[in-house]
């Protein structure tokens, strides 16, 4: 189906006055921002604090991780559901609600006296950010005029791509001068800001749909995503032939297949047609933005044990050691839509992927011990760099390629993607660093003692802590566990350049059409509709 044509059962838009003026469009971008921020910071943030909540609370390790994973869970599961129903009861009310679900869970998981209350608030907290973070970008695509539309796409991305590192700073800071409750002030503060504005200056616009809700596609969509992102963030943990890790894949994949044999069975009154993955736009876009997170996840997942463990350093310095190559990313995001409209989306896309290759390379071939943080800061800011400048026209592909009444599932379609792609590529840059690492060491424990030998396999963070109990060979333990995470680390980077060599390839002969953003699709049938 070519998407320059209406789609089937295409639906009566409403709004509610006229077009926002140059002022009301800043304020909106604004206001959008900072709702989004509130959510990618929450994401993260408590990764910082994981050892207090296990003290305060008397929690394992595995239900410490369950809190901060089941925020991303419920997230990514009600994302696509909860942005068609956006699109159909209205943007506005929608974001409003979205931010009021969310400001209570986070003032609940702040105050939550045990462990049990918490993961009930995170779980809320996650549906109320699926209720945000789609419309978010839905009330850039579907208010800003097709001039404006690819700058404000590169605010948003680099919110989107830099917020989870910036609000990862501010909860380090906040956990090191105040208790680790006060890490939900901050997106507590962010939801009044967000809510005030939007109450002020956001318009809403709804699709008036002649066809009933798509309630089945919903249902399978949410169970696929959910067995699908739950095997990514247990499969580490429990082992990946474990029974519920098999289990778990085996309905996410049946549940996966199902939803796409739905939708294309309903067709018209679908939840996502999935047939425009035939389009080069959405396709494009969509692997990119997959490959794109999944390497800037997984980099993370690399980044913060050298910091620590191998340079020593605090968990505030580990995360203010982040903040070059996330300025670097936010600013080429911004930047990315004059180069688009310059060169093309395709050629915009291919150089940045090609510049987050470099990055990367970069960071294998110079990494060392004793080089430190200097010898990965240039590879750093490539990686920053390319991943901004591939971040927002792949963002702006997938949202052109579905129709401006559908723009709430468009955003959650990219927001699932993103979600994918974190979990996959800290799930298995993870598991290349940690297989790296034990298959390097073995070769550097002679005359080390059997026990410390055997908790030193088990990764840098076990070698670090037990080396001081082995005596004279402490030093030798230290240096051996270092040497190798950073062997580890080489071969986990090498086979990022080669997954985002692929992806080269694949945009620079299938990707996006080189167009400016302004010619995205449907503009003909939509650019004389502005919600307000």
């Amino acid at each position: 189906m070519s998407t320059n044509q209406p789609l089937p059962g295409a639906a009566d838009r409403t709004g509610d006055g006229d077009a926002p003026d140059a002022r009301q469009l800043r304020t909106i971008l604004i206001a959008v921002s900072i709702a989004l921020m509130a959510v990618i910071a929450s994401v993260s943030g408590l990764n910082v604090a994981q050892t207090h909540m296990a003290v305060e609370f008397g929690a394992s390790q595995n239900t410490v991780l369950w809190i901060i994973n089941i925020y991303t869970l419920a997230l990514a599961a009600l994302l696509l559901p909860l942005g068609a129903v956006g699109d159909r009861l209205g943007r506005k009310p929608m974001l409003i609600t979205g931010l009021g679900v969310f400001g209570v869970a986070s003032v609940a998981a702040g105050l939550a006296p045990t462990a049990e209350v918490m993961l009930a608030s995170r779980v809320a907290g996650g549906a109320g950010a699926a209720m945000i973070m789609p419309i978010t970008l839905a009330v850039i695509t579907s208010t800003f005029p097709k001039e404006q539309r690819g700058k404000a796409i590169g605010v948003w991305t680099a919110v989107a791509g830099g917020g989870g590192i910036l609000g990862m700073f501010l909860s380090a800071l906040l956990v090191d001068v105040a208790d680790w409750r006060r890490l939900f002030v901050l997106p507590v503060v962010l939801v009044l800001a967000a809510l005030a504005m939007t109450l002020k200056s956001v318009p809403n616009s709804r699709e008036r749909s002649r066809h009933s809700f798509d309630t089945i596609g919903a249902l399978v969509s949410t169970v696929a995503v959910t067995g699908l992102i739950f095997v990514l963030h247990e499969g580490p943990e429990r082992g990946w032939t474990a029974p519920v890790t098999l289990i778990s894949l085996a309905v996410g994949l049946v549940a996966a297949v199902g939803f796409v044999a739905w939708e294309l069975h309903r067709r018209d009154a679908s939840l996502l047609d999935v047939r425009l993955f035939r389009e080069r736009g959405l396709a494009g876009g969509s692997l990119t933005l997959l490959v794109v997170f999944g390497v800037q996840a997984g980099i993370a997942v690399v980044l913060f044990p050298f910091f620590q463990a191998v340079l020593g350093w605090s968990g505030l310095l580990s995360t203010v050691a982040m903040m070059p190559m996330a300025i670097v990313m936010m600013t080429a995001s911004g930047l990315a839509p004059r180069l688009a409209a310059r060169v093309g989306a395709r050629s915009t896309m291919a150089t940045g992927i090609a510049l987050a290759a470099l990055g990367l390379a970069l960071m294998a071939l110079f990494v060392s011990v004793d080089g430190g943080y200097l010898s990965i800061l240039p590879g750093l800011l490539a990686m920053g760099a390319g991943m901004g400048l591939s971040m927002t026209p792949s963002t702006e592909a997938i949202t052109g390629s579905l129709p401006r009444e559908e723009q709430g599932v468009a955003s959650a379609l990219n927001d699932v993607t993103r979600e994918f792609g974190t979990a996959l590529g800290v799930a298995l840059l993870g598991a290349l660093l940690s297989a790296g690492y034990r298959n390097a060491i073995d070769d550097r424990l002679d005359g080390i003692p059997n026990g410390a030998a055997d908790t030193a396999r088990e990764g840098i963070a076990n070698a670090v802590e037990v080396a001081p109990g082995t005596g004279p060979h402490a030093q030798n333990l230290l240096h051996a566990a270092q040497q190798s995470f950073v062997d580890g680390w080489q071969q986990a980077m090498w086979t990022g350049v080669a997954v985002m060599g692929a992806l080269f390839v694949h945009v620079a002969l299938r990707g996006p059409k080189n167009t400016a953003p302004a010619a995205s699709s449907h503009e003909a049938e939509t650019s004389d509709t502005v919600p307000a």
